[in-house]
């Protein structure tokens, strides 16, 4: 493995590893799906039938390939990441660089289409 791969990697795993982010993604996870997953819980457990259906129709529709729940978890992340830490400079460096390289290569796509 090249030198440049294995920092590229060491990144990538800071990145992903970073606690705020895990704990950012978290709280995201819980607001679009845990709370669903707690519901059907207590739901099965008391056997308490509309919080089963209720759970198990939010869940039915997060495990459908159209469902943009990713894309909604990962933005409020990044939502809550900007608000609960502002101070981190870093993580949010290499969002904002992500979000540079996705416009980038949206824009190159544009121009071969044309």
């Amino acid at each position: 493995m090249s030198e440049k791969t294995k920092q590229t990697c060491k990144k990538i795993i800071q990145f992903i590893l970073n606690p705020r982010l895990l704990l950012c993604v978290g709280f995201a996870w819980l607001i679009t799906n845990g709370w669903s997953y707690i519901l059907l819980s207590i739901g099965t457990y008391f056997r308490i039938e509309w919080m089963i259906a209720v759970a198990s129709a939010y869940l039915a529709f997060l495990w459908l390939p159209i469902s943009p729940e990713k894309i909604a978890t990962a933005a409020i992340a990044i939502a809550l990441l900007r608000f609960l830490f502002p101070q981190d400079k870093k993580t949010l460096a290499v969002l904002s660089e992500m979000l540079k390289k996705a416009k980038n290569s949206l824009k190159n796509l544009r121009k071969r289409k044309q």
